[in-house]
């Protein structure tokens, strides 16, 4: 368990949430000691704050780095960070105005105030804010003040995709593991950041178990969550990790994207300069086919170059015909993308500004999608004959 230890009445120990481990990496769970102070004004997003947990909830753990999970218990004291939430498959949250109890509204370590929640969630977790972290010098601990620092580079920036999707819970983080693992296969160095979305471990955890040379989200940058984030400070975490991953000799690069295209913030960020300039190419994740046809049509017309589909739209044979008869792009599993040379020629599509046929699972002649790589099968269903619009009289 990462903890920290208070010069507060008792050294009290607290838990580390994963958006707080900045602290144990500066010592604070070691050789240096932390204190409190209660602001006279509002919290602020990115203030760290020790917490005492009053009610269990939806929340049973406290997501910690490296993916770790410790059990809460009432009476736990825990240090988290204020900020802002985004899920429409949990919650939405908002940072409170003061510091007077609120919720746990992520496992990794988000304190708000829970404005409306989806309908399979249980009651957040309740925790009362004990105080603001400070350093032993009484100073305030910010996410933004214990940030990793960005060192500039000379070199060029690497061929880099960004997967991007419907939805939360579309298949986007498994994706873009998916596409870290083939590229790390064929021998690549893989740096791979979370730009968007509340900081949790399990999405940096699954990146590096997938073998990306370097992690980076958002939270080491000096951010808990982007939601609500005015668009120059998001061009700047999208800025920063593609400079970090850079700067530490990646070959390739694999963005994600959170949340679907409709998002404030997802929406915003894909139609700045930043973003083209950045960008080589897409894969999109969707949930079905529907979703799939509207969210690559968008994004044609904002002129990005999206390469495939894929996410959990691949796991329906049927949904993915319905899907590529209203997109000329091939789909692909998450299982194809892992293979080395689909994923290889996923990247060298970016810079071409098209997905390689042949091996890749691109269109056959006879515009069915090769299967070897886990795209359509090569029997045509009779979706893929229609060119037209796709309406509920074309897909009954």
């Amino acid at each position: 368990m990462q903890s920290v230890r208070f010069n507060s009445p008792g050294n009290e120990v607290a838990k580390v949430s994963y958006t707080a481990r900045r602290l144990v990496e500066l010592g604070y769970g070691s050789t240096r000691t932390l204190g409190l102070s209660v602001a006279d004004g509002p919290p602020r997003a990115g203030d760290l704050v020790l917490c005492r947990v009053t009610e269990i909830g939806q929340h049973r753990f406290l997501g910690q780095v490296h993916g770790k999970r410790n059990r809460l218990f009432v009476g736990d004291t825990v240090v988290v960070a204020y900020g802002a939430r985004y899920a429409p498959d949990q919650f939405e949250a908002v940072v409170p105005g003061d510091l007077g109890p609120c919720d746990l509204v992520a496992g990794g370590g988000i304190a708000g105030r829970v404005v409306s929640s989806h309908s399979r969630m249980k009651t957040p977790t309740q925790v009362e804010p004990l105080g603001l972290v400070t350093d032993e010098h009484g100073d305030l601990l910010t996410l933004a003040r214990l940030a990793r620092p960005v060192v500039p580079v000379l070199a060029p920036r690497p061929r880099t995709i960004a997967v991007l999707g419907t939805s939360m819970n579309s298949g986007k983080t498994t994706v873009a593991a998916a596409l870290i693992r083939g590229l790390s296969l064929a021998g690549r160095r893989v740096g791979a950041a979370k730009v968007t979305g509340t900081g949790a471990p399990g999405d940096p955890t699954l990146m590096a178990d997938a073998g990306a040379s370097r992690v980076i989200d958002f939270t080491d940058l000096g951010f808990p969550t982007t939601y609500q984030l005015p668009m120059p400070q998001v061009i700047r975490i999208l800025r920063g990790a593609i400079t970090d991953l850079t700067s530490h000799q990646a070959d390739a690069i694999v963005l994600e994207v959170a949340d679907g295209l409709l998002q404030q913030e997802t929406a915003a960020l894909i139609r700045t300069p930043e973003f083209r300039t950045g960008v080589d190419g897409i894969v999109f994740a969707a949930g079905d086919s529907i979703s799939a046809v509207a969210g690559v049509r968008l994004l044609r017309d904002e002129g990005l170059p999206v390469l495939a589909l894929s996410g959990v739209l691949t796991s329906s044979p049927l949904a993915t015909a319905e899907a590529v008869a209203g997109v000329d792009i091939p789909a692909y599993t998450a299982a194809a993308l892992s293979s080395p040379s689909l994923a290889d020629q996923v990247l060298a599509g970016a810079v071409a500004g098209r997905v390689v046929a042949g091996d890749g699972g691109g269109l056959s002649d006879d515009g069915s999608r090769l299967a070897e790589h886990g795209g359509l099968p090569q029997e045509r269903s009779r979706l893929t004959e229609y060119s037209g619009p796709l309406t509920a009289e074309t897909v009954a």
